[in-house]
């Protein structure tokens, strides 16, 4: 069993999308181990995205970040990581086939509904950044 990590962003949970996002999920067999909802401060956010920190998208994704509530969760399954990363679809929405999430409530690069982690560190990251060793104890 493989742990991910993944959010609902600003722009999916405005909408109302939370939903459909979580049984999507469980439609396709990974089990939510965790998930809160809250709103990310400029600094909570800025933290996480910090490898992007040089890249001249920085600033507007920190805004975009902060701008309403997301959900964050854990997700835990069989070979988790890839099997979120394909449910989600392309980064670029705008580009996304219909059957992922990004394409289906995603609008394009940035408001693409969704986050993921993309490598058994990175989740590891992620998943400490949000959740705390006693949410997940247990589970």
């Amino acid at each position: 069993m493989q742990r991910t990590f993944a959010i609902i962003k600003p722009d999916a949970y405005a909408a109302g999308h939370q939903g459909a996002i979580l049984s999507r999920i469980q439609q396709e067999g990974l089990r939510i181990v965790a998930a809160k909802s809250l709103r990310l401060s400029t600094q909570q956010a800025q933290g996480f995205y910090a490898v992007h920190k040089e890249r001249p998208f920085f600033g507007d994704l920190v805004t975009f970040m902060t701008e309403g509530p997301v959900l964050a969760l854990v997700l835990e399954g069989e070979n988790a990581i890839k099997r979120w990363r394909d449910i989600m679809g392309p980064t670029n929405a705008s580009a996304a086939p219909k059957t992922t999430l990004r394409g289906q409530f995603g609008t394009n690069i940035e408001r693409n509904a969704t986050h993921g982690s993309d490598a058994p560190e990175t989740a590891a990251y992620e998943i400490g950044f949000f959740f705390s060793g006693l949410e997940l104890a247990g589970l």
